[in-house]
């Protein structure tokens, strides 16, 4: 029997425009054979199902129903494409365990807690998992330059604690450009990290469970032509992502453990997105991020990575399905 499955998109933050990209690539690589597909925007306005002649009608919140040509539709499942809150924050995760829908993310208290930067490094860095040392900053608690820079060493970068796609990031090089990167990270949230930077090669992997078993996808390494990977090298073609990464084999095996033991640790589920910086002369990967809701669309890491490991994205979104299920 094909099983309805809802797939969530839009958001209330400035990544809904990359929600939309995710969830059109999704949408168009759904085996129809298996699933009934069924677009669902959540954003500032409501939340709705968007038929395919584009007519929207309102989501019943008490069950998270449709109706749709005269018919009731209940979701036997939830594909998450929602980039930032409430989708990658942990709501809506504790919005379906309460209906007990099953979802393709992580739960609601990993989503919760690797959305915030500095809690994902700290508990990275409880389980053994290299981190840059870091300062945590709060709007409401105001924290003068000249304090983190006498705890942290230049160059630095500053990002917003919560959120994502490397909106209101800065490196800073000089003492004097750091209020204005406090206050362009300031701009997006009211919780910053400031880190120090580590230098060496950049690469993400994506992680995801199928069967029960961890399986980590072919390494990426990302080239940014800015100065680092930020919304213009992720969205724009500001940059070059090679995949596979050309890198040793024993350099991408401690890459994959250690994403693997992040998986672990942190209990993911679905398909996680992980950053590293790789120091080459410590040998050690440091862990930057987690993205728990990774970009899907055409420009974005996963779909590649997926590719490389010769699966087809349509074969990949059913083996996430099934494994919520």
């Amino acid at each position: 029997m094909i099983k309805n499955i809802a797939l969530v998109t839009g958001g209330y933050s400035g990544e809904a425009v990359i929600s939309y990209r995710s969830a059109k690539t999704i949408s168009e690589n759904i085996d129809e054979s298996k699933w009934n597909c069924y677009w669902i925007d959540i954003n500032p306005d409501g939340w709705f199902y968007t038929d395919k002649t584009g007519v929207n009608t309102p989501v019943d919140k008490n069950d998270f129903s449709i109706i749709d040509n005269g018919n009731k539709i209940i979701f036997d499942a939830v594909l998450i494409g929602l980039h930032g809150t409430p989708g990658e924050d942990g709501k809506l995760q504790g919005y379906f365990d309460c209906l007990k829908i099953p979802y393709t993310s992580c739960d609601a208290a990993t989503s919760a807690l690797t959305f915030n930067k500095r809690y994902t490094v700290a508990v990275a860095a409880f389980a053994g998992i290299a981190v840059a040392k870091s300062l945590h900053l709060f709007k409401n608690t105001p924290t003068a330059s000249s304090e983190i820079l006498n705890k942290l060493s230049l160059p630095l970068f500053v990002k917003p604690n919560n959120g994502g796609s490397s909106l209101g990031i800065s490196k800073v090089k000089e003492a004097g450009d750091l209020d204005a990167a406090l206050k362009k990270a300031f701009n997006e949230d009211d919780q910053v990290l400031v880190e120090e930077f580590i230098s060496g090669r950049e690469f993400t992997i994506g992680v995801f469970k199928t069967k029960g078993e961890i399986i980590t996808l072919p390494i990426t390494e990302i080239i940014p032509k800015n100065e680092f990977f930020d919304f213009q090298a992720k969205y724009e073609g500001a940059s070059e992502e090679v995949t596979p990464a050309k890198l040793e084999e024993d350099i991408a095996n401690k890459i994959r453990i250690e994403a693997s033991k992040a998986y672990s640790v942190f209990n993911c589920r679905g398909i996680v997105r992980i950053d590293f910086i790789y120091n080459e002369s410590s040998g050690i990967p440091y862990l930057l991020e987690i993205n728990t809701v990774p970009g899907q669309s055409a420009a974005s890491i996963v779909p590649q990575q997926v590719s490389a490991m010769g699966w087809t994205l349509k074969e990949f979104y059913s083996a996430l399905i099934e494994e919520c299920l």
